[in-house]
């Protein structure tokens, strides 16, 4: 440092003042990829109970409908010619699965064995639910009964026992009902020859599950 008074002291720098980062836009999320087309369609017609049409296919799959009429041909022809057990067919305005024609006998057969086969404790408590207390939900039957009733009740409507009669006008439920088969199968002309009920029920029963038996 000079000692000359006169001499001036050497300017000190200032400190740079570092540059505020700019922040990088953020990369919006990818949408969920749909599984690819074919796979789609397959798990959409698993679960109709209708023929489906190619434009609510192309609609609901966000594709040209010129290629999803391809590829559900393409699909028919490849079950044909692998000789599946099920074939897709185009009818009424739209496509569905039906199980193919040679495979009727083994289907008849399937459908004769389980009509034939005894139910089990858990159906026979169900379908008695249902018989005595007719129309009634599925929620009061399993209330009644203690527990879920819901896979009882509808292995009895594939065996043809009971059915749908409707729905509760104020509680939107559906109710269920005996059918024509189910009084063919116990002989009986109507449900005014079922026997009566209460002289088999315990004693401790809540009064709302024995009354009108």
């Amino acid at each position: 440092m000079s000692d000359d008074p006169g001499e001036a002291a050497p300017e000190t720098p200032e400190p740079e003042t570092p540059e505020p980062e700019t922040p990088e836009p953020e990369t919006p999320a990818e949408p969920p990829e749909f599984p690819r087309l074919r796979a789609s369609i397959e798990a959409i017609l698993l679960v109709v109970d209708e023929p489906v049409t190619e434009m609510t296919l192309a609609q609901l799959l966000e594709r040209p409908r010129g290629e999803v009429a391809e590829t559900l041909r393409e699909l028919a022809a490849e079950y044909t010619e692998q000789g599946r057990g099920f074939d897709l067919r185009e009818v009424a305005g739209g496509w569905r699965f039906y199980t193919r024609d040679a495979c009727a006998p083994v289907v008849e057969r399937f459908v004769t064995d389980g009509q034939q086969a005894r139910l089990t404790q858990a159906a026979l408590e169900t379908l008695a639910v249902v018989a005595y207390r007719q129309p009634v939900s599925r929620a009061r039957v399993s209330a009644i009964r203690g527990v879920n009733s819901d896979g009882v009740m509808r292995t009895l409507t594939l065996r043809g026992l009971i059915e749908d009669a409707g729905q509760d006008p104020e509680s939107q439920a559906h109710l269920y009902r005996t059918t024509g088969y189910f009084l063919e199968r116990l002989g009986l002309r109507d449900l005014d020859e079922l026997p009566e009920l209460a002289p088999y029920l315990p004693d401790d029963l809540p009064d709302d599950i024995v009354e009108d038996t």
